[in-house]
C-alpha cells in the first residue's frame, strides 16, 4: 500500500515539473514590479504585438502585457482599438525604464472616417520610447504613479526567458 502512495506522489511531482517546463508557451509572464507581482500576457509575434490590449474594457490591477522584441530600437506605440487608458513602460535590454507614459484611449473610428485616416489620427497621438528599448510593459492606467516608477529604475526581468521568448516568435 505504501508503494502505491509513493507511486502516486512521484507521478504527481513529475506532472508538476513537466507543467513548469511549459512556461514559455503559457502566454503569461510573471514579474515583480516595485514589490508587487504582476501576471502579464505575452506579445511575442507581430500579430500579438499589433493586437496588444486592443478591445479590452478593463485591465486587472495585477495584469497587463509585455511586448518582447529581439533587438533594441526606438519604438512608438499608439492606441489602436483601445477602449481604456493604459500605462506604458519602455525598457532597455537590461530592464531599465527608458520612458513611461499614460496613453489615453482614443475615440473609435467614425463611420465617415477611412481606415487610413483613423490610423493617421492615432499615429498623431502616439507615444514614443525616446530611446532604444527591447521590452514594453503595458499596465492599467495609474499603476506607474501608484508604484512610483520612474525613468532609470530597474525592473528585474528573467532575461534568459525573455530571450527565449523572442527567439520563439517565428513559431507563433
Amino acid at each position: 500500500m505504501r508503494a502505491h502512495y509513493l507511486l502516486v506522489y512521484l507521478f504527481a511531482a513529475a506532472a508538476l515539473m513537466l507543467a513548469g517546463c511549459d512556461k514559455d508557451t503559457s502566454g503569461t509572464y510573471p514579474v515583480k514590479i516595485a514589490g508587487e507581482w504582476f501576471t502579464l500576457e505575452t506579445a511575442i509575434s507581430q500579430a500579438e504585438q499589433a493586437r496588444g490590449l486592443g478591445g479590452r474594457e478593463s485591465i486587472a490591477a495585477d495584469g497587463g502585457m509585455i511586448f518582447v522584441f529581439d533587438r533594441d530600437e526606438e519604438r512608438n506605440f499608439w492606441m489602436l482599438d483601445c477602449l481604456v487608458d493604459i500605462d506604458i513602460l519602455y525598457l532597455d535590454w537590461q530592464g531599465f525604464i527608458v520612458s513611461a507614459h499614460t496613453m489615453k484611449a482614443q475615440p473609435a473610428r467614425r463611420p465617415d472616417e477611412s481606415e487610413t485616416a483613423y490610423h493617421e489620427r492615432l499615429r498623431a497621438d502616439s507615444y514614443p520610447s525616446r530611446g532604444r528599448c527591447r521590452y514594453v510593459i503595458e499596465l492599467r492606467a495609474g499603476r506607474i504613479a501608484e508604484l512610483g516608477l520612474r525613468k532609470g529604475q530597474k525592473i528585474d526581468l528573467d532575461l534568459e526567458r525573455l530571450k527565449a521568448l523572442a527567439r520563439s516568435a517565428d513559431d507563433r
